[in-house]
């Protein structure tokens, strides 16, 4: 039976809203991550934001749901989703150790031109011409944010070109269970596999944090990412990627301003250009998927 809400202007505002609170939750995520990877393994620091997300929601919902909680139709996706969340923030944590929150953002936002190019090869979709120029103004933002060979180059922005290509898959997917799949089951599975896999390299990494404060920012990190993952697969249900998509993109805004704020990172020119064409890029594609009656098996652009 479908878990999804009938398209409606009243639920695509809830929608909306339930994506506001989710790209303020990963913003703070990452701003957390990036200031504790300066001082603590990143291992450590993405197996510490799973362990506590996995125990904040069963915390949470496990009184309300029950045995609907452990309740899966799609296992095997489930498993994959999971072992797939844990490769993208360690990658994306990793890039922090080197790069400025807004550049990780940035990167992050070439999601919808990466699910576009997926959807041509993968599900047999066919773009149009306008389609695939918007693509390749979006792969241009991109180069212009990575700057390869130039001396604002750096090779960890590498790894958040990978991570957000496992997230096209990773959105895609997500869209796909949300159909089926409760969003509490979605969330919690993800991080319970997450942390299992990554249990034996972060414990063998383990380090004491020195202070209390170190201690409260990793748990502050747990439960930004539980919330934000469990927020976004319930505006799955009550809205489409085109609807939800150009909402997503305000996620750069609180990046840009916590990086400043605690990092005292100002984006460069280049960063600014290739977000913004990558993000008009984004958005013309998710404009053109809104036209289509039945909108395609997509998902969101958001991280961790």
């Amino acid at each position: 039976m479908s878990q999804l809400f009938q398209d409606s202007a009243h639920h695509r505002r809830i929608g909306i809203a339930l994506v506001t609170v989710t790209t303020l939750m990963f913003a703070a995520l990452d701003a957390s991550a990036k200031w504790l990877v300066l001082t603590l393994p990143v291992m450590q620091v993405v197996w510490m934001r799973f362990l506590t997300h996995s125990l904040f929601s069963i915390a949470v919902f496990a009184p309300l749901l029950k045995g609907e909680l452990l309740r899966w139709r799609h296992p095997r996706l489930q498993l994959l989703r999971g072992l797939m969340l844990a490769s993208m923030t360690g990658l994306n944590f990793w890039a922090l150790q080197y790069l400025q929150l807004a550049e990780t953002g940035a990167m992050q936002f070439s999601v919808p031109i990466l699910i576009a190019l997926l959807s041509a090869w993968w599900l047999g979709e066919r773009l149009d011409a306008k389609r695939w120029l918007a693509i390749a103004m979006g792969f241009l933002g991109v180069l212009v944010i990575i700057r390869p060979g130039s001396q604002g180059y750096h090779p960890a922005i590498l790894l958040s070109a990978l991570n957000a290509v496992l997230y096209a898959l990773f959105n895609m997917m997500t869209r796909f269970l949300a159909s089926s799949e409760n969003p509490a089951t979605t969330q919690l599975t993800s991080a319970v596999v997450a942390t299992l896999v990554l249990t034996p390299v972060a414990l063998w990494q383990w380090q004491n944090p020195a202070t209390l404060l170190e201690w409260c920012v990793m748990a502050l990190a747990g439960l930004c990412g539980g919330i934000g993952h469990y927020f976004v697969a319930v505006a799955h249900r009550y809205a489409s990627a085109a609807v939800l998509g150009p909402f997503l993109y305000q996620q750069i805004l609180y990046m840009s301003v916590l990086g400043w704020l605690i990092f005292g990172q100002v984006p460069d020119l280049a960063v600014v250009l290739g977000t913004l064409v990558v993000v008009a890029s984004g958005l013309y594609l998710l404009w053109r998927e809104f036209q289509k009656p039945n909108p395609a098996l997509q998902a969101d652009t958001t991280p961790d």
